[in-house]
């Protein structure tokens, strides 16, 4: 993680002369715990630094924010392991649970949306798959395979 740009106006010289994590033997491990959403005061305490503005400005320096943001996913899972030891709300647990869902592994939040024209399912359906639709609501089998299933439904067997 070393090989990170630094913010722009930073003296990336004097900043490692002066900053005791660019020294600490264990800088590495320092920066994977900030950008994997561990508290500064936290990391500072376990690594005998100063204070967390200590943590921040090693941070800033070397523009850590950036990867910290595309690491959301780090966080929530942090909160969804948590959910078992201590009290927490179904809600929150759900919240979190969905949005872990809605962030892909470069941290970007994707909402995914399916639409379906009804128009166009009803004019590829045979006058026997209108007639079982309209009296079990049932759609025809091929509408999985025409409608793409999300990693969820694929999971599951179909239900015939």
């Amino acid at each position: 993680m070393t090989n990170e740009r630094p913010s722009k106006g930073v003296n990336v010289v004097r900043h490692s002369n002066n900053c005791k994590i660019c020294s600490h033997p264990k800088r590495e491990e320092i920066e994977q715990d900030f950008v994997n959403w561990r508290s500064p005061a936290e990391i500072a305490k376990t690594h005998k630094l100063s204070d967390r503005s200590t943590v921040y400005r090693h941070a800033h320096a070397l523009n850590l924010f950036g990867r910290r943001r595309r690491n959301l996913r780090a966080a929530l899972e942090r909160i969804i392991e948590k959910a078992g030891e201590v009290e927490v709300t179904a809600p929150s647990v759900v919240a979190a649970v969905q949005a872990y869902a809605k962030i892909n592994s470069a941290g970007q939040w994707i909402d995914r949306t399916e639409t379906v024209n009804l128009h166009d399912l009803f004019e590829r359906m045979t006058r026997e798959e209108l007639e079982t639709y309209a009296r079990d609501s049932k759609l025809p089998h091929w509408f999985t395979t025409a409608v793409p299933a999300t990693s969820a439904e694929e999971e599951e067997p179909p239900s015939d």
